[in-house]
């Protein structure tokens, strides 16, 4: 199954970011035992350091960081039609067209967010890492 992890759900799990830390913890552990085949997007890469980098100030930190997270998660490209895809969405933000663009070249069963609603009018299934785990669990 593959599933696309919105940068929110990675801040928590790189920033032990409570309450959600421990969600975004499993659904990582998921990815490494290999039960889910998760990816991030080569734009939230950069959107994960440049936001750790805020917070942690120590690049050896964040670059470990950076390093076990491209263990366990892969990288999906971004290309010049992702961006004019993603433009041509008209979408409010344009991190989340990114994201969906993303999300639909490497057929994402599942975008993983803490904000669905920043999705509206996807066509891939958008829902939380709590929701997440009522599927995977079944």
């Amino acid at each position: 199954m593959n599933v696309l992890i919105d940068t929110n759900v990675i801040l928590d799990l790189l920033l032990r970011r409570e309450p959600y830390y421990k969600n975004a913890a499993i659904i990582s552990v998921l990815s490494e035992k290999g039960y889910i085949s998760s990816y991030i997007s080569a734009s939230a890469v950069t959107d994960i350091y440049y936001i750790i980098k805020k917070e942690l100030k120590n690049k050896n930190i964040i670059l470990e960081l950076i390093k076990n997270l491209l263990k366990v998660n892969h990288i999906a490209t971004i290309t010049e039609s992702s961006i004019h895809e993603a433009l041509d969405l008209e979408w409010d933000d344009f991190e989340d067209s990114i994201q969906y663009i993303t999300g639909q070249q490497i057929s994402a069963e599942y975008i993983i967010t803490r904000n669905p609603k920043d999705f509206i009018g996807s066509q891939i299934k958008v829902i939380s890492p709590d929701e997440f785990f009522g599927i995977i669990i079944k």
